[in-house]
């Protein structure tokens, strides 16, 4: 049924101050890029999110999108984009894609790796943004035309539930989901426009032609919508009286009929499922509440609410009368001389503005100690000292107003314990490094059979693309002799399985098979080396041959390449295993 969605169900006798309160605090968290600093550079983001149904995008896919729509996210790099959406993914208004990469080279498997989907908390947040956004100061019309369909929908399922035999169900379905569209959007547009009268009459500076346009406000279109709701109001509330004894039976029959995606729910238990408005039982019971008092409330019904708020609505404008009766006393209002200062302050300079501030409020530039800010703290000139860095001002300076120290000199601080610290650290990252070292080693010419450690693929990747950087691409030139080519530079295991060509080595000491050369070029010199560790990569090209690099991290095919990581000439037995090395 469309309209129906599926809603994580709490964990039955969670506490409301326990679990109950930080699944909470989670789904308010998706609020939060709305209040951060770079608030609308996130809102452009989710923006694009919101563009797409079912998608997952990775970094240069937003960047793309970005840089078309422009405005507050075009500037962004795909650094900052990255934080950007990981802050996202925090909050709950993005998840991570389990998207299979697939990539060329290694850069574009570093960019696409990781992919970003939108939540449906997320979703909702960033849509009801973009409707605050829209026109939240906007008086939205009341849309009185949909009360006169709510009328007549209840009076036709009125008419139905009294034949005999029963209303068709799928005809009773059609009706009540009508009916329920059009109440909720007549309830909205008077709850939207109520709460823009509200916000205008709590105003005590109107001056004579506003108060005249408001007075008419009141006196027309308010009284017509009061007029309106109160004449439907009794004939919505014998239809539902006469629709109540036989509702159960009617949702009864109609779920037989179309169960929708209730019809999950018992194969869900931990998800319950929100239905479309007007199946259940509840939203009968809100949508009576509304026009009758049902005793169920302190404040009566909505009707009788409405009426209160239009009677707080003439006196608030009888204020505002008396208000402008008592100005012609001299008690007048400063609003407009604020906004014309107000308008000088946006036209001026900043010297100007400074005179300005001087002239309206008495307020001088302040008198600075000469105390030197911190040189690697750099704050611009328009941030205000109230809200700007503090600094520190000197003890002597700040009880007897002088530099002169006293007493005797303090002794030098001992920085041992952060040394050692250091030489820890840093004995801990050689350590590591030479772990990953024999690990690519004893994996050489098998490594679509292991599943390397972190470390060891990160140091794999970091001389793979060290070699591709240094190779060289070249014409043909014809063999070399075997012997060109050192017997000693590929460990055993180091060489693919169809070996070097008959005709010897190509020339640039790189292998070469049948696969080596792309028409008449060359892939020459693609080594790499850390002589720190002893060990050295070597790439040639094989078409048709697919590395597979396996990791903890996951899985990297490399294609038309075949990898060989062997000891460097003399090296051999040489590396020292972790923990040999000297601090």
């Amino acid at each position: 049924m469309e309209g129906d969605e599926l809603v994580e169900e709490p964990r039955q006798g969670a506490p409301q101050g326990g679990e109950g309160r930080t699944e909470a605090w989670q789904r308010l968290s998706a609020y939060a890029y709305l209040s951060a600093p770079e608030r609308l550079e996130y809102v452009a983001v989710m923006r694009v999110f919101c563009g797409t149904l079912l998608a997952d995008l990775a970094v240069p896919d937003v960047l793309a999108k970005l840089g078309r729509a422009g405005g507050a996210g075009a500037g962004l790099d795909a650094e900052t984009l990255t934080r950007r959406l990981d802050e996202l993914v925090r909050w709950g208004n993005l998840l991570r894609s389990t998207h299979t990469v697939r990539a060329s080279s290694i850069a574009e498997y570093q960019r696409s790796r990781s992919r970003y989907q939108l939540s449906k908390l997320g979703e909702r947040v960033q849509r009801g943004a973009d409707e605050v956004l829209a026109g939240a100061d906007a008086a939205r019309e009341v849309s009185s035309e949909l009360l006169t369909l709510v009328d007549r929908g209840l009076g036709e399922i009125a008419a139905m539930v009294a034949t005999p035999g029963g209303a068709d169900p799928q005809q009773a379905l059609e009706r009540i989901s009508t009916l329920f569209v059009q109440f909720a959007e007549f309830a909205e547009s008077v709850r939207d426009f109520y709460a823009y009268l509200g916000q205008v009459l709590a105003r005590y500076d109107l001056d004579g032609a506003e108060y005249q346009g408001f007075k008419e406000l009141l006196l027309d279109y308010v009284e017509a919508i009061t007029e309106d709701i109160s004449f439907r109001a009794p004939r919505i509330a014998r239809h539902l009286a006469g629709v109540w004894p036989h509702l159960p039976a009617l949702l009864a029959r109609i779920d037989g009929h179309t169960a929708g995606i209730g019809a999950l729910a018992d194969g869900l238990p931990e998800t319950r499922v929100q239905r479309s408005r007007g199946r259940d039982i509840a939203d009968w019971e809100g949508l009576r509440d509304w026009f009758s008092d049902t005793g169920g409330h302190e404040h009566g019904s909505q009707v009788d609410q409405l009426r209160d708020a239009t009677l707080r609505a003439l006196q608030s404008l009888l204020a505002n009368a008396k208000r402008m009766l008592r100005s012609a006393s001299g008690e007048m209002s400063r609003r407009k001389d604020l906004l014309r200062l107000a308008a000088w302050f946006d036209a001026a300079e900043p010297e100007e503005a400074h005179d300005i501030a001087v002239a309206a409020f008495g307020l001088y530039g302040a008198r600075h100690l000469g105390v030197a800010p911190d040189p690697d703290q750099s704050v611009p000139a328009y941030v205000s000292w109230w809200t700007g860095p503090v600094v520190d001002v000197p003890v002597a300076l700040r009880e007897r107003g002088s530099r002169t120290p006293r007493g005797r000199a303090a002794s030098a601080e001992d920085h041992s314990a952060q040394k050692r610290l250091l030489m820890e650290q840093a004995r801990q990252q050689v350590e590591a490094r030479q772990a990953a070292a024999h690990e690519l080693l004893s994996a050489s010419g098998r490594f679509d059979q292991v599943r390397l450690g972190a470390a060891a693929m990160r140091l794999l990747l970091e001389l793979l693309t060290t070699a591709l950087g240094n190779a060289r691409l070249r014409k043909d030139a014809g063999d070399v002799p075997a012997d060109s080519f050192p017997a000693n530079d590929f460990p055993a295991g180091g060489i693919p399985a169809d070996g070097f060509p008959a005709g010897g080595i190509p020339a640039g000491g790189t292998p070469a098979d049948d696969g080596s050369r792309v028409g008449d070029i060359l892939l020459d010199g693609a080594q790499a080396s850390d002589a720190d560790l002893g060990i050295r990569l070597t790439a040639w090209r094989s078409l048709g041959r697919h590395t597979v690099l396996r990791s903890v991290d996951g899985d990297l095919t490399v294609d038309d390449l075949t990898l060989a990581v062997e000891s460097l000439p003399g090296r051999s037995g040489s590396l020292p295993m972790p923990g040999e090395a000297s601090a």
